[in-house]
Protein backbone atom coordinates (compact mmCIF):
# COMPACT_ATOMS: atom_id res chain seq x y z
CA UNK A 1 0.00 0.00 0.00
CA UNK A 2 1.33 3.07 -0.71
CA UNK A 3 1.61 6.10 1.51
CA UNK A 4 2.17 9.80 2.08
CA UNK A 5 3.54 11.31 5.13
CA UNK A 6 4.97 14.58 6.20
CA UNK A 7 7.56 15.05 8.64
CA UNK A 8 9.12 17.97 10.92
CA UNK A 9 12.16 17.15 12.88
CA UNK A 10 13.23 19.25 15.56
CA UNK A 11 17.05 19.07 17.44
CA UNK A 12 20.14 19.71 15.98
CA UNK A 13 19.08 19.19 12.64
CA UNK A 14 20.73 22.28 10.09
CA UNK A 15 24.02 22.20 9.43
CA UNK A 16 24.98 18.33 9.97
CA UNK A 17 24.58 17.23 6.64
CA UNK A 18 20.77 16.48 7.67
CA UNK A 19 19.23 17.40 4.12
CA UNK A 20 21.69 15.32 1.72
CA UNK A 21 21.37 12.36 3.91
CA UNK A 22 17.85 11.92 4.34
CA UNK A 23 18.25 12.28 0.38
CA UNK A 24 20.17 9.29 -0.04
CA UNK A 25 18.43 7.53 2.22
CA UNK A 26 15.03 8.09 0.58
CA UNK A 27 16.71 7.02 -2.22
CA UNK A 28 17.96 4.00 -1.43
CA UNK A 29 14.05 3.54 -0.20
CA UNK A 30 13.15 4.27 -3.28
CA UNK A 31 10.79 7.16 -1.44
CA UNK A 32 9.88 9.67 -3.64
CA UNK A 33 9.05 13.87 -2.18
CA UNK A 34 11.56 16.10 -0.97
CA UNK A 35 13.19 17.95 2.42
CA UNK A 36 14.14 21.61 3.37
CA UNK A 37 15.42 23.64 6.17
CA UNK A 38 12.76 25.48 7.87
CA UNK A 39 13.44 29.53 9.12
CA UNK A 40 12.32 27.29 12.47
CA UNK A 41 15.79 25.78 12.73
CA UNK A 42 13.63 22.56 11.91
CA UNK A 43 13.63 20.24 9.00
CA UNK A 44 10.42 19.32 6.98
CA UNK A 45 10.44 16.46 4.89
CA UNK A 46 7.42 14.63 2.69
CA UNK A 47 7.79 11.07 1.73
CA UNK A 48 5.48 8.88 -0.50
CA UNK A 49 5.85 5.20 -0.98
CA UNK A 50 5.60 2.17 0.02
CA UNK A 51 4.38 2.28 3.13
CA UNK A 52 6.94 -0.40 4.59
CA UNK A 53 9.69 1.97 3.27
CA UNK A 54 7.95 4.90 4.50
CA UNK A 55 7.99 3.36 8.06
CA UNK A 56 11.72 2.78 7.31
CA UNK A 57 12.42 6.53 6.72
CA UNK A 58 10.46 7.48 9.57
CA UNK A 59 12.45 5.21 12.07
CA UNK A 60 15.73 6.71 10.12
CA UNK A 61 14.53 10.30 10.64
CA UNK A 62 14.13 9.42 14.42
CA UNK A 63 17.94 9.23 14.98
CA UNK A 64 19.01 11.13 11.54
CA UNK A 65 22.89 11.43 10.59
CA UNK A 66 26.19 11.20 13.01
CA UNK A 67 26.69 14.47 13.15
CA UNK A 68 22.82 15.58 14.65
CA UNK A 69 20.57 15.50 17.60
CA UNK A 70 16.86 15.02 16.77
CA UNK A 71 14.66 16.08 19.93
CA UNK A 72 11.26 15.48 18.46
CA UNK A 73 9.58 14.50 15.38
CA UNK A 74 5.77 15.83 14.04
CA UNK A 75 4.25 13.66 11.62
CA UNK A 76 1.26 14.46 9.28
CA UNK A 77 -0.28 11.85 7.23
CA UNK A 78 -2.15 13.18 3.81
CA UNK A 79 -3.34 11.57 1.03
CA UNK A 80 -1.46 9.46 -1.42
CA UNK A 81 -0.83 11.37 -4.61
CA UNK A 82 1.54 9.99 -6.82
CA UNK A 83 3.18 14.07 -7.12
CA UNK A 84 6.71 13.36 -7.20
CA UNK A 85 9.36 11.13 -9.49
CA UNK A 86 12.07 11.67 -7.24
CA UNK A 87 13.53 12.87 -4.54
CA UNK A 88 14.93 16.03 -4.13
CA UNK A 89 16.52 18.70 -1.07
CA UNK A 90 14.77 22.26 -1.60
CA UNK A 91 16.15 25.23 -0.99
CA UNK A 92 13.12 27.31 -0.57
CA UNK A 93 12.61 26.70 2.86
Amino acid sequence: MNKRIRVVISGRVQGVFFRAETQKQAESCRINGWVRNLRSGEVEALFEGDEFNINRMVSWCRKGPPLSHVTGIELFEEPYAAEYDNFSVVFDG
